[in-house]
């Protein structure tokens, strides 16, 4: 039975990205541009699952260029932390077609 919502531990199933999503996922682009050594002409993303834990979890498709893809996970700690969002993982080099990696 589903509530709907992704359960503790879970993730939710992938879907558009609200603006909101959108907004935390500009927040990590110079670390994005600093880790992968690439300074991407769009950063817009175009799925997105969540995953719930000691904050969340954001798995995100990620348009980085015409026909160029990654996927980077992003946490974003429980709002008592005080903290902005961190990038934890990504993968480039994917298709729009890659099934989005929960890493």
């Amino acid at each position: 039975m589903s509530c709907g919502g992704p359960r503790l531990g879970g993730t939710s199933p992938g879907r558009t990205p609200t603006k909101e999503e959108q907004a935390i996922l500009d927040k990590v682009k110079d670390q994005f541009v600093k880790q992968s050594g690439t300074n991407p002409s769009v950063f817009k993303a175009v799925l997105v699952s969540t995953q719930v834990v000691a904050g969340t979890n954001y798995f995100f498709k990620v348009e980085t260029g015409a026909n160029a893809y990654s996927h980077v996970k992003v946490f974003v700690p429980m709002p008592q932390k005080n903290e902005g969002p961190s990038l934890t993982a990504l993968q480039l080099n994917k298709t729009k077609e890659d099934k989005l990696f929960y890493f």
